[in-house]
């Protein structure tokens, strides 16, 4: 298992719900935190948190719809001079559920593939050059496993894109301690969940991170974080490196 303490962590979507249950966790594990969010008063009670644990942390803001705030986020880090080891993307945005689907609006495509596909790859195109240099880094892409659903067909193409472009970056580092992954949280009883998921976000923990502390040089795969719940964090380690990878070497 990787042990990631004082490893500086950018966790995206870190102000609510899994991001910020994500944040306490990987304090919890001695990191140190970058937390993101729209705006900065959305993380003041969460870094708050995080500091009290003993984690160095500070906040950033960018509206990830705008690739222009996302870039002046990322100079923003590097003016920081910090040193970027894990990339958490949890940030997401389910745009709308739309009962008429067959009249969905193809704003919704925009919106959601400029959230959910171009800012976390924007984020892995930024930190991973660093990465590969020093020969160390991970990167988890927050995933979806939503399907059948035309009523939110924006959302799951968006997520289905996200996967193909992890899977194929991944290919590129596969077999180096440059780890990229996928994490499914599964539906979970969050703002972007609704209240009638079958899950806790709670339950997430500790398998929405477990591709940070794998230790095996595999990318590509994806994570159920359910699969993982009620596990300690050795477990879940141990569980995820007995997955195979997807490129067959």
């Amino acid at each position: 298992m990787t042990d990631l303490k004082n490893k500086w962590v950018l966790i995206t979507g870190a102000s609510r719900g899994i991001g910020k249950l994500t944040a306490l966790f990987m304090a919890d594990m001695g990191c140190n935190l970058i937390l993101h969010s729209r705006t900065l008063k959305g993380t003041e009670e969460v870094l708050e948190a995080v500091r009290s644990k003993g984690a160095e942390a500070y906040a950033v803001a960018a509206e990830l719809s705008d690739p222009a705030a996302v870039a002046d986020m990322l100079a923003q880090i590097d003016s920081m001079g910090t040193q970027v080891d894990v990339v958490l993307n949890n940030a997401g945005l389910q745009i709308g559920y739309r009962s008429d689907w067959i009249n969905t609006p193809l704003d919704d495509f925009g919106i959601s593939f400029a959230v959910n596909t171009i800012a976390p790859m924007q984020i892995c195109y930024h930190f991973l050059p660093g990465m590969i240099a020093r020969g160390f880094g991970r990167i988890v892409n927050t995933t979806s496993g939503i399907a059948l659903e035309a009523e939110q067909a924006g959302y799951s193409a968006a997520k289905a894109a996200l996967n193909k472009v992890t899977v194929d970056l991944g290919y590129k580092v596969d077999g180096t301690d440059v780890i990229i992954s996928l994490a499914d949280p599964g539906w979970c009883r969050t703002d972007l969940g609704g209240p009638h998921a079958p899950n806790a976000p709670e339950s997430t923990i500790p398998g929405i991170a477990v591709g940070a502390f794998v230790n095996d040089r595999r990318s590509g795969r994806l994570f159920g974080a359910q699969e993982f719940a009620g596990m300690t964090l050795a477990e879940a380690v141990a569980a995820a490196e007995s997955k195979p990878g997807p490129y067959g070497r």
